[in-house]
């Protein structure tokens, strides 16, 4: 069963049977639970709603469908056709729009893809509007429109450039030092939107670009999760072109990774880091990422007088405490950059922009840059467990043996010693608990992973 049904959309593998995977009538059926539901929570007579897809080959099919059901939910839809995540989030409140979905399976593989469903500001929806929209999907409480009440499309195919447009204009990004740097940057787009918007990008800033796999035709090359071990082809041909640096994006470009000039990965953990601290040093102020992130933004945050705070995981959530934080930027270790000053979403165009900046400011080799920031190295685990085993009684065994330490429990079970940290979490979906690990090497990292394993099994009894 690949069908899955969360509060921040649906997500599966198309093809197969009804309920299992993402079939025409899933995308249908859930496409009506958030029309009807998004009638009821605007309680506007006309609504309007923002679509857009990634490259990805069942792109088309899910996007006619969507598109056509909220038309006969009588719901008007501007229609940006290929875009971003990023582009569709700026792009509902630019239309004053109602909402907006975007259909992307991230960095999921091409046989994978999803519905992403945003607010009238262009954020996620909330736990508890998700969860109204799964009940209205497991009801199929559906009311269509009569055919003189049917919704209309416009489309539009300018807010890549929109997006862009608006980035070149923020304060902390300066065109024309980029320009004077002369960077060359190889980039590989995955075969999706990225391929487009980040070359147009860095075309305008005057960076020359070497394009890798920015055919947007949705076969993808490779796995399109921005890992070490998916991105051997960019790390060669850096090498070779004499780059001063690689930048790879998921297929929805929402995840930013960058490659240094000798091959290596700068680490999707540091793409928030380094964004952050130039943002810091131009306007210092409150910083917020997610509990499974590198411990090394809270050191450039407090070296720059700030505040850090760690969130639940969850992009929704990490925006949540953003607002009420008044951080000024966060975003996720997965390569996320959250920078208000832009908009609530996680944002290649926008990283890629202030990170070219500050490379720029700095005079520096992209191995030099990261160099100069805090050492971590995580390790991520996973043990699976019976289902007879009460996951919830483990951790809570694990809090009990540690309750010395500092320690959070808004998301599983964080415990923070003075010079590593290991987050526990729990599967929702199957007897699983995920184990995150941070220390100053790879080997304590994974010797901590070790003995918590160790610690969590004599527990259970296994």
């Amino acid at each position: 069963m690949t069908l899955i049904k969360s509060i921040s959309g649906i997500r599966g593998t198309i093809g197969g049977k009804v309920g299992d995977n993402l079939t025409p009538v899933d995308a249908v059926k859930f496409a009506s639970a958030y029309g009807t539901w998004l009638k009821s929570y605007s309680n506007k007579e006309k609504l309007i709603v923002v679509i857009g897809r990634d490259a990805r080959i069942s792109g088309p099919m899910i996007h006619n469908l969507v598109v056509n059901t909220l038309i006969g939910l009588g719901i008007d839809v501007i229609d940006l056709g290929l875009s971003t995540t990023p582009t569709v989030e700026i792009a509902v409140p630019l239309e004053q729009a109602d909402g907006g979905i975007i259909l992307t399976a991230s960095h999921n593989p091409k046989q994978w893809n999803a519905l992403k469903l945003l607010n009238e500001k262009g954020e996620f929806l909330s736990g508890a509007e998700g969860a109204k929209i799964l009940d209205i999907a497991e009801r199929e409480a559906f009311d269509f429109s009569d055919v003189d009440n049917l919704g209309e499309i416009t489309s539009n195919d300018a807010f890549m450039d929109i997006h862009i447009d608006e980035v070149l204009n923020m304060p902390l990004v300066d065109v024309e030092a980029v320009k004077a740097a002369k960077f060359k940057v190889v980039v590989d787009g995955v075969n999706s939107s990225g391929g487009i918007i980040i070359p147009r990008l860095l075309e305008l800033m005057g960076v020359e670009v070497v394009k890798l796999y920015c055919e947007p035709n949705g076969h993808f090359p490779h796995n399109p999760e921005p890992l070490k071990e998916h991105l051997t082809d960019i790390s060669g041909l850096v090498i070779k072109e004499n780059a001063h640096l690689g930048i790879v994006v998921d297929p929805d470009v929402d995840r930013l990774a960058f490659i240094s000039e000798d091959g290596e990965m700068f680490g999707e953990e540091y793409t928030l880091v380094a964004v952050a601290d130039y943002v810091l040093s131009r306007t210092p102020g409150n910083t917020v990422s997610n509990m499974s992130s590198s411990r090394a933004l809270r050191d450039v945050t407090i070296k720059h007088g700030g505040k850090y705070e760690a969130s639940a995981v969850g992009e929704v959530n990490v925006v949540e405490l953003m607002k009420k934080n008044n951080a000024i930027i966060g975003g996720e270790g997965n390569g996320g950059i959250i920078y208000p000053e832009s908009h609530y979403g996680r944002d290649s165009i926008v990283g890629a922009a202030l990170f070219l900046t500050h490379l720029a400011y700095k005079k520096m080799k992209v191995s030099e840059l990261r160099a100069s920031y805090p050492e971590y190295y995580m390790s991520k685990n996973k043990i699976e467990l019976t289902p007879q085993i009460d996951v919830d009684a483990i951790l809570e065994a694990m809090t009990e043996k540690y309750k010395m330490e500092e320690i959070s429990t808004i998301d599983g079970v964080k415990i923070d010693f003075a010079d590593n940290w290991v987050h526990l979490r729990k599967s929702n979906t199957e007897p699983i608990i995920r184990i995150y690990t941070e220390a100053s090497s790879q080997e304590k990292a994974d010797d901590l992973a070790l003995r918590i394993i160790d610690e969590i099994k004599a527990v259970a009894g296994i």
